[in-house]
């Protein structure tokens, strides 16, 4: 049946490679309806609870999403008049800033002072440039000495201060909110560099990490895509050496990429840079379709028949395990719909597509187009068939010692796969190639970073955050968070209750304390609030019936472990020591990203447990034996926990990337087990071959072959180790590494397992065993 639909391909090349292309442009039509989106909330389902925490919090309080200007003189002072003044001059044109809803700097910070029975409410730092060295001094004093300053918008040693600019996109236009507003910042960023060049800008915050994501996904198309395909092309070529079959596997290659990236608009996925390098991902699965029907096209035109004829006997041959490796290596992929994080489940979802019209084009375009194009006869055994040859022989002549070895050998590198713990740390999501990543690591060393949690303190009562006990027990709390060593900075109310009752006490210090009576804070906070500005008042702070407050606590960059283990204990706090309502998990994107690793790994546990029962179950039947189905599982699941063991050696800390790579991979794996298998099979069942034999068998026809998928399977997913996004870079380090122990169990371990467990011989057929041997052992490839 096979070969009369490879006759029938071949008999209709010209309308085979018409409709197969119309086939794709149908497709890849669909991507003019991609969008890409570069909001980080979209690596949390709508369903995740801290997700749906942090909402929670920022429609009680204002968005704080935001843009943090870090202005670093030469001269390591920021109290100067220059210093200062540019201060100013830049708090002031951020005000311009799209969708700005508030600036905040030294300069415009609302200091209070007392004047008589007068609280006076005043920018800090007025018209600097007319400033004496006393009011410099003084103002430096002041900053120096203002929880509310110190650590947020300048540094204890005032070498760096900041303008943080809160941002609160309208959400209409998603796609292009996040850029306006980056390049007005870095456009001003570059005019105050011409007005102030002894000043240096670095730009960080919310905003801009999420335009890193974008241009971390556009170097990598600019730069590594090219690479990718310029090597598969080298590598196609060198072993191929047909350029006819080089030149369709790369029109397989970008037709899988056109159809499957169209199909994702057609389905109105949004990309990201996990999904996005599914372009980076879908070529390198898909060559390995073709590699296999031009391998074996090759070696039947070595066998003396004609390019027709060797291409049906290439179809027939290889119909069956290509279409089973396609199959499970989308499954493997499609098992990241089990994912936590939505980005990842859309990356398995086009790569499964990809493979899929991979599958569909080598078997119709790949034969139709390569009969079509001029070809050469090849005649004649090479260097390399032989080489697999002594392989083969080394194999079946050390079976024992290598079952022995290669099971010694997997338990110990297994032994370190409990080095790995669960850990990340969303800054490092990016390369030092990114200006954000250096930014936000500067920003870290020097003030504050990205990090923090947020928590909105319930009073229990309306205006209760005017209560003195409830002021007491947020002001115990952030005392408590200050005293912890990963802490940088605690914005709370208490700060500004102990200043105004200092301010209203004729700035006698000893009364910077906790006002005494409730109605008596309730009235110093309507005082203070009626004397704030546009856009500088309280509702990022408190809410509008004055029953909560946001307590901010700013955290220098971690690992997610430390992060949730520092939660863990504040939880243990208000347990311990506050009212019942206070008692509210933190939120912000901080958490968020500290549990998505967690969460992943659970849920990818179950899809790659789903993955492994369906494609053993697919083995089992298309192999027909039971046996050989289960002994197969061997050689597929123990690359990928002998990478995490390499792993646990070499790094040690699994983030949420890795966390999708056993079932990633799991599909890739397949592939080679199920071509050996399928051979060896054949060998078995039609030629009447016993193991050894039938092993020789294996490797003399698809032996060569599988070190060709294995080596554009690794080289594709190495250059994609030089993403820019860390993600890509870690999945596509441990998915080489798996890949290469999948090619290393195949050879050394798969068959001496098979001729030790399926070592009884088989009746051969009617024109006996040793003409069955001489015949395959002409069945070399021509490379």
């Amino acid at each position: 049946m096979i070969k009369k639909y490879a006759e029938f391909i071949l008999q209709h090349r010209g309308i085979t490679i018409i409709l197969a292309v119309l086939w794709v442009a149908g497709m890849g039509f669909g991507a003019r309806y991609l969008t890409f989106t570069n909001d980080y909330r979209v690596f949390f389902g709508d369903d995740n609870p801290q997700l749906t925490a942090f909402e929670n919090l920022q429609d009680t309080y204002a968005r704080n999403d935001n843009v943090l200007f870090l202005l670093v003189p030469q001269d390591g002072e920021v109290f100067t008049r220059e210093t200062l003044d540019a201060v100013a001059w830049l708090t002031e044109s951020a005000w311009e800033t799209p969708y700005s809803t508030r600036v905040e700097s030294l300069t415009n910070y609302q200091h209070t002072s007392a004047e008589g029975d007068d609280l006076v409410v005043a920018d800090l730092a007025y018209r600097p440039e007319t400033l004496s060295d006393e009011d410099l001094a003084r103002i430096r004093d002041i900053a120096l000495g203002e929880p509310v300053l110190i650590n947020r918008l300048i540094s204890p040693r005032a070498h760096v201060t900041g303008v943080n600019v809160t941002i609160e996109l309208p959400g209409a236009n998603p796609i292009a909110e996040n850029p306006e507003v980056v390049t007005f910042v870095r456009e001003l960023r570059d005019e105050f560099r011409q007005t102030y060049p002894g000043i240096d800008v670095r730009l960080t915050g919310i905003i801009m990490m999420n335009q890193a994501f974008p241009e971390a996904t556009q170097y990598d198309m600019s730069t590594l895509f090219p690479l990718m395909l310029l090597l598969f092309v080298v590598v196609l070529y060198f072993w191929v050496k047909e350029l006819s079959g080089t030149l369709t596997t790369f029109m397989i290659v970008v037709f899988s990429i056109a159809g499957a990236m169209g199909m994702a608009g057609w389905f109105g996925m949004a990309l990201t840079p996990p999904s996005f390098s599914a372009i980076m991902i879908i070529p390198t699965l898909a060559i390995a379709d073709s590699v296999h029907v031009l391998m074996n096209y090759l070696l039947m035109m070595q066998k003396g028949e004609t390019r027709e004829e060797a291409m049906v006997d290439s179809i027939r041959i290889n119909f069956q395990p290509v279409f089973l490796t396609s199959v499970t290596t989308a499954i493997g992929f499609m098992s990241m719909n089990f994912s936590d994080a939505p980005p990842f489940r859309d990356l398995g979802n086009i790569v499964a597509m990809g493979v899929m019209i991979a599958f569909v084009l080598s078997v119709t375009f790949l034969p139709a187009l390569v009969m079509l194009l001029p070809g050469k006869q090849r005649v004649g055994e090479s260097a390399s068939s032989r080489a697999m040859q002594r392989f083969a022989e080394f194999v079946i002549s050390r079976r024992r010692q290598l079952l022995i070895g290669m099971g010694l050998a997997s338990l110990a590198l297994i032994s370190f796969v409990p080095q790995n713990e669960l850990n990340d740390d969303f800054v490092k999501y990016f390369s030092e190639k990114i200006e954000f990543r250096r930014d936000a690591d500067f920003a870290s060393q020097n003030l504050s970073g990205l990090y923090l949690v947020d928590y909105s303190l319930e009073s229990g009562q309306d205006g209760g955050i005017s209560d003195p006990e409830f002021q007491q027990n947020i002001e115990d709390f952030a005392n408590w968070y200050r005293e912890q060593p990963e802490v940088v900075h605690v914005n709370v109310i208490s700060d500004t209750f102990k200043r105004l009752n200092k301010s209203m006490h004729g700035d006698d210090p000893s009364w910077y304390r906790l006002p005494d009576l409730r109605e008596l804070a309730a009235q110093y906070l309507l005082l203070y609030e009626m004397s704030l500005p546009y856009g500088l008042d309280l509702n990022n702070q408190i809410n509008i019936d004055k029953s909560a407050t946001r307590m901010t606590v700013m955290l220098r960059n971690m690992t997610t472990k430390t992060v949730l283990a520092l939660e863990q204990r504040a939880q243990r706090w208000l347990r311990d020591n506050a009212p019942p309502s206070m008692q509210n998990d933190g939120a912000s994107p901080t958490i968020m990203f500290s549990n998505i690793g967690e969460r992943n790994i659970r849920s990818m546990l179950l899809g790659t447990t789903v993955a492994l029962i369906l494609i053993s179950i697919i083995l089992v039947f298309a192999l027909r034996s039971i046996k050989i189905g289960l002994l197969s599982l061997i050689p597929n699941l123990i690359p990928a926990a002998l990478a995490f063991g390499v792993w646990g050696i070499a790094v040690g800390q699994v983030g949420l990337a890795l966390s999708v790579v056993t079932g990633m991979t799991l599909g890739i794996v397949v592939d080679d087990t199920v071509h050996f298998l399928s051979k060896y099979l054949r060998a078995r069942r039609e030629k009447g071959l016993d193991a050894a034999d039938a092993v020789r068998y294996a490797f003399s026809t698809v032996g060569l072959a599988l070190l060709v998928t294995s080596i554009v399977l690794v080289a594709g997913f190495t250059v994609l180790i030089f993403s820019a996004f860390t993600l890509n870079s870690n999945m596509a380090t441990m998915t080489a590494v798996t890949i290469v122990f999948a090619l290393v169990a195949d050879f050394l371990l798969l068959p001496p397992l098979l001729m030790a467990v399926d070592g009884s011989r088989v009746q051969a057929p009617a024109n006996g065993r040793e003409q069955a041997i001489v015949l395959e052992s002409k069945e070399q490839t021509n490379v």
